[in-house]
């Protein structure tokens, strides 16, 4: 959420930052929304005490006797009214102009490239080189069913399009990248593990940034108020809803390895086919809790963190800075890292690395306190370190070999009783 006192003061270049994104926001409204708030919040005070003088003044009255009692309990009363009937415009004023802040995005930083959209955005890094084949690479669709670690067919029999069966050795090499992943951040990166809830209360979506505007896009159990997690940013991020940090504390840097449900899976082509976009998937995700004058700094580092696992997996890739047009609703700041898949002679996203701001501290609640001091919002930061599925397929498809087979990353291996090649499963019959 916006900070209203920046607004006021610097009406301008929130105007600006709205129209980078595209974004048309009438600026002058919600100021006006801002000012009736305000103005009704100085009347209730007001009414208040006059409401505990004209109290006072009933016993005053009764000392007197006469009709002054009578009239002095008439005023209290009609002033009672009067403050509840503003009380009642206040809160009806401040649900208003909440209900519209909750729907603005965050302004991008000053640095952000300014752009339309995708075509917008910059590359600023590539690590290694496409890789040569002698041969005609195959895409994961077909790969791995050829291996017999992938079934896609079986997928919709049990759950309908947009799933895929990991079986075998398919299976276990996800599993092996969801622990290698999660070993690194923690011994080396200095990350706490946390295992976290799937189902969240929709507040916490709203406190992450995907509700109320994108409130389509999820899977919600409505009998129990619950949401299936679209990220484990929204649990992660949650944690310190409504705590204060002290400041020697930060940042808190967590991971965690969580299932990711969402229901908008694309429409059907070459973008979708396998399990390139699907309802469910897995991901790991790093998330920071940090001080807002070192948060851009964290930026970059948590980018490296994500970068080193496709490193030292062997996998081509590179990263994008995205232009104001194509930054996420609640991010200020995002770079995107996608690996290079020879199957569909094609990019992919595996990472999104940003840095919120106090967006989501002001929507979650999420403070920190210097000794002595007052509490103040602190910023956050998340990134896919790294989402499965498509950092599984520019694996497959990266690494396969002339005869159909797969080599393992030597960091995987540890992880996969020392397997260095996918050769195949046995069939399933039946």
């Amino acid at each position: 959420m916006i900070d209203l006192a920046a607004l006021r003061t610097e009406p301008d270049r929130f105007r600006a930052a709205f129209a980078a994104r595209g974004e048309s926001v009438e600026v002058a409204g919600l100021l006006a929304a801002d000012e009736q708030v305000r103005a009704l919040k100085h009347r209730a005070e007001t009414l208040r005490a006059e409401v505990n003088a004209a109290s006072k003044a009933i016993g005053q009255a009764a000392r007197q006797g006469g009709s002054a009692v009578e009239e002095a309990k008439a005023k209290a009363r009609a002033l009672g009214d009067e403050a509840k009937r503003v009380d009642e415009e206040r809160d009806a004023a401040e649900r208003a102009l909440h209900e519209r802040l909750l729907v603005l995005p965050n302004p991008c930083l000053a640095e952000v490239p300014v752009g339309k959209d995708a075509t917008g955005n910059r590359v600023v890094a590539e690590w290694g080189a496409k890789p040569a084949f002698g041969f005609a690479p195959k895409a994961h669709w077909d790969l791995g069913p050829a291996l017999g670690i992938m079934d896609f067919d079986r997928a919709a029999k049990v759950a309908g399009s947009g799933f895929v069966c990991l079986r075998g050795n398919g299976a276990r090499l996800s599993r092996a990248l969801i622990s290698w992943f999660l070993d690194v951040h923690t011994a080396e990166h200095g990350y706490q593990e946390w295992q976290v809830p799937y189902l969240v209360h929709p507040q916490c979506m709203v406190g992450t940034g995907q509700l109320p505007k994108f409130h389509d896009q999820f899977y919600a159990c409505k009998a129990d108020d619950l949401v299936l997690i679209p990220t484990a940013e929204v649990p992660v991020t949650n944690l310190h809803t409504g705590e204060i940090l002290e400041a020697e504390t930060l940042p808190l840097k967590y991971t965690a390895h969580t299932p990711c449900f969402r229901r908008e899976a694309g429409a059907a082509g070459i973008g979708t086919r396998g399990m390139t976009r699907v309802h469910q998937f897995d991901k790991v995700e790093v998330v920071w809790f940090t001080r807002p004058e070192t948060s851009a700094a964290d930026l970059l580092t948590l980018r490296g963190h994500a970068e080193v696992l496709l490193q030292r997996l062997g996998l081509h890739y590179r990263v994008l800075e995205l232009c104001t047009g194509d930054t996420g609703f609640a991010s200020a700041h995002t770079y995107d890292l996608e690996v290079w898949s020879p199957g569909t002679n094609s990019w992919l996203e595996v990472s999104s690395c940003s840095i919120f701001t106090d967006f989501q501290a002001r929507r979650a609640n999420l403070r920190f306190r210097e000794k002595g001091g007052k509490p103040q919002f602190l910023h956050t930061l998340n990134g896919s370190a790294l989402a499965l599925p498509r950092c599984l397929i520019a694996l497959l498809e990266q690494h396969q070999q002339a005869d159909g087979s797969v080599s393992v990353p030597a960091p995987l291996r540890p992880y996969l009783g020392g397997l260095e090649r996918i050769t195949g499963n046995a069939a399933v019959t039946g």
